[in-house]
């Protein structure tokens, strides 16, 4: 039987599908998870920390003096000291009137008086109150993606939990596109997002209605049958459960995929080619992403390009690049191999009414995550 999904005769423009597909989107509530699952996540509000370490503590092992009391010490001109000093390990706390921790070789105990051979400023060997971390500083500030060094600052202040947004993710796979649903579902997870990934019993648009079922999520996706083959049918699918709001995008590669909705829950349908379904991710899927987690906007670097882009009018392209020498290196354009996508340290969209850019143009890309 032939599908009746059929692409409509004129695409839509990028943005008006993205736009569709944002309407009404918020981040989503915050939720409290264990370090090692917060993770990767997008960071919400978090409380004000106390300072660390909370009073000044010994940087090394060695002896606690006040520094105004070594002027004038030297190996030279030792100074001997009435009483033995005290000695501190590194991390306790500094005894009261000292403001130095010299090391053993700056103190001669071999004979019956303890003498002192090197001066000292103030702050030598110690770690003041508040060194590492900050009163009134965060974890990671809302809206920015909670990396391992994040959690070294969590464990030093006593967390066991971190509050993040975490988008949850529900993509069905079709059968035939596994390799595809790898890398969407390796990569949602690198984006922070709980991710489930389940794969309809069969390409028909009832199977992949069934799929739809399951536990409620904050977006979801399908990934293959979303072109125009005898057995494509996720737009199909989709148009029967909920409501297509564009298919056909502007966009290439990714002109089959499309986006609706079922409920309020925002969907988009991912062609099951990969260079296709990346495109479509990148473009219609990681700004929902962001919207849902309340991230911060993703970085970009502005350098000149190497050699022209030429772009048809009318459709946005996609560029893959590397950088090199402080210029952008055009990997591919429009047509991405896998190869390209794997070296691809940034990307770029060609806006629809651009013929593309001149030799020499600075562009703002996107920053590939490498993290």
């Amino acid at each position: 039987m032939v599908t009746s999904q059929r692409l409509p005769a004129s695409l839509t423009p990028l943005d008006a599908a993205l736009g569709a597909l944002l309407r009404d989107q918020g981040p989503v509530t915050p939720v409290e998870l264990p370090l090692a699952e917060a993770l990767g996540c997008i960071a919400a509000e978090m409380p004000q920390l106390q300072a660390y370490p909370p009073h000044d503590i010994a940087a090394s092992d060695g002896f606690a003096f006040r520094s105004s009391d070594l002027v004038g010490a030297s190996s030279y001109s030792p100074l001997p000291l009435a009483a033995a000093p005290r000695w501190v390990d590194a991390g306790d706390a500094i005894p009261g009137g000292c403001d130095c921790v010299l090391d053993s070789d700056s103190v001669d105990q071999s004979g019956p008086i303890v003498q002192v051979l090197a001066e000292s400023i103030p702050g030598q060997g110690v770690r003041r109150a508040g060194a590492d971390i900050a009163a009134g500083s965060f974890v990671a500030e809302a809206g920015r993606r909670v990396v391992a060094r994040d959690l070294l600052i969590a464990r030093t202040a006593g967390m066991e939990k971190l509050r993040v947004r975490r988008p949850r993710l529900r993509i069905v796979n079709i059968p035939g596109g596994t390799v595809t649903a790898d890398l969407i579902v390796e990569s949602a997870r690198a984006a922070g997002a709980d991710v489930a990934c389940v794969t309809s019993a069969s390409r028909d648009a009832a199977s992949i209605v069934r799929a739809f079922d399951g536990p409620a999520c904050d977006l979801l996706l399908t990934v293959g049958g979303s072109g125009v083959g005898r057995t494509d049918t996720s737009v199909t699918a989709l148009a029967e459960r909920g409501e297509v709001l564009s298919y056909g995008i502007a966009l290439q590669p990714g002109r089959t995929s499309a986006v609706g909705r079922i409920g309020t829950t925002p969907v988009v349908a991912l062609p099951g080619a990969p260079d296709q379904a990346f495109a479509a991710w990148w473009t219609l899927t990681l700004p929902v992403l962001d919207r849902l987690s309340g991230r911060r906007p993703r970085k970009t670097l502005n350098l000149p390009l190497a050699r022209k882009i030429a772009s048809a009018v009318g459709i946005a392209e996609i560029v893959l690049l590397e950088q090199k020498q402080g210029v952008w290196i055009t990997l591919a354009v429009g047509e991405l191999s896998l190869d390209a996508i794997a070296r691809a340290e940034a990307w770029l969209p060609v806006p629809a009414d651009a013929e593309g850019f001149a030799a020499g143009t600075p562009v703002d890309a996107y920053i590939m995550l490498r993290e």
